[in-house]
C-alpha cells in the first residue's frame, strides 16, 4: 500500500513536467491547425487513441499495475488531450 501512493504522488509531481515537455496537447494542435467539423473530431479521435497507446506503454515500462496503472494511464491520457 505504501508502494503505491508514493507511487502516485511522484507521478503527480513528475507527470505535469513531462506533459510540458512533449508538446502542444491534441486541443492546441487542432486549434493551431485550424481544424472543425468532422475533420476535428477525426483528428481528436486518432490523437486521444495515440495518447491512449502511449501512455499505456510508459505505464508498462514504469512496470504499474492495478490502480497505479489505471491512475497513471488516465491522467496521461487527460493531459495529453487538453
Amino acid at each position: 500500500m505504501r508502494k503505491t501512493v508514493l507511487c502516485s504522488l511522484a507521478m503527480a509531481v513528475l507527470l505535469p513536467v513531462a506533459a510540458l515537455a512533449d508538446g502542444p496537447t491534441c486541443n492546441a494542435a487542432s486549434a493551431e491547425k485550424k481544424l472543425a467539423g468532422a475533420a476535428k473530431t477525426s483528428f481528436l479521435k486518432k490523437c486521444e487513441k495515440d495518447a491512449a497507446a502511449t501512455c499505456d506503454a510508459s505505464a508498462t515500462e514504469k512496470k504499474l499495475h492495478g490502480a497505479a496503472r489505471t491512475s497513471f494511464t488516465k491522467k496521461c491520457v487527460k493531459d495529453a488531450v487538453g
